[in-house]
């Protein structure tokens, strides 16, 4: 049997302030009771995403405790970034999404690229008054996410954030294509230019300006590094039960959690629910 809903209920039922369109029926029992419930809005149809599922590894590929590569996170970061490069649907395995946020705690999430990683942290490079700039200097802490969707693998770092020193930096800059060098002197990254017309030909000067000599480091850009206090590995299992195996860092002398293990070079890992 199905319960017709009164088209006078569902016409008085608001939303954030925006009153829903009346869907004709819903069907008790069926997996789109809900999206049939809400429809439509007042600014257009609304879209039900809940049958995009994609199945992930099996239980029998489960990523287990012995499976780890080595009890060293930056080590076991290492293998699966290797194994990332290798696989050829991953078009850039050191692509990540760096979340940061305001001192008062409002966030922001964007794409940039690994540059580097070694005992010490994980490099990046920027323009240091961009808007994430700023909100590292003001609240020096970061979050770093790859995901590599092919091989159903996620890899999370929490980190304190430095910047790494200026003749690094510079060494980089220079390494980079002079037409990359360029771009970053062109862009005062975040701020407002009126069309893209006013970038082609600042970029234009600048290229007729440096055409015979080397382009200056503007001393608005530079790298960062993030040093890890948690690393987390992360591996996609069709049923949800999804592999979560976190590495943090231990202070001296302090005991290990439940479910804690010691781990190398001042870590611990467990497992965590997904």
């Amino acid at each position: 049997m199905r319960r017709i809903l009164s088209r006078n209920l569902l016409s008085s039922i608001s939303l954030f302030g925006r009153n829903l369109q009346p869907c004709t029926s819903v069907a008790v029992g069926q997996r789109s009771v809900i999206s049939r419930l809400f429809c439509t809005t007042s600014t257009g149809t609304s879209m039900d995403l809940s049958d995009m599922r994609k199945k992930y590894k099996g239980d029998e590929e489960c990523f287990e405790e012995n499976q780890l590569a080595s009890l060293d996170p930056i080590k076991q970061f290492g293998n699966w970034f290797d194994e990332a490069t290798k696989c050829p649907e991953i078009g850039e395995a050191n692509a990540m999404c760096i979340a940061t946020a305001t001192k008062d705690g409002r966030p922001s999430a964007r794409m940039v690229l690994l540059k580097g990683y070694s005992n010490d942290g994980f490099r990046f490079f920027t323009n240091y008054e961009s808007r994430k700039g700023g909100e590292l200097e003001s609240n020096p802490y970061a979050c770093l996410v790859f995901y590599w969707e092919p091989i159903n693998r996620q890899i999370r770092i929490e980190g304190n954030v430095e910047r790494i020193p200026f003749q690094n930096s510079c060494d980089y800059f220079h390494s980079r294509p002079k037409s990359s060098q360029i771009g970053a002197v062109v862009s005062r990254q975040s701020t407002p230019v009126p069309n893209r017309d006013y970038l082609r030909q600042k970029n234009a000067e600048l290229e007729e300006k440096y055409k015979d000599c080397e382009v200056p480091m503007p001393d608005y850009w530079g790298g960062y590094i993030v040093k890890p206090y948690l690393i987390e590995f992360w591996q996609g299992q069709t049923n949800r039960l999804h592999d979560r195996i976190v590495f943090t860092k231990v202070k001296n002398e302090e005991e290990l959690g439940e479910f804690q293990h010691p781990a190398e070079n001042g870590w611990a890992y467990q497992r965590l629910s997904p």
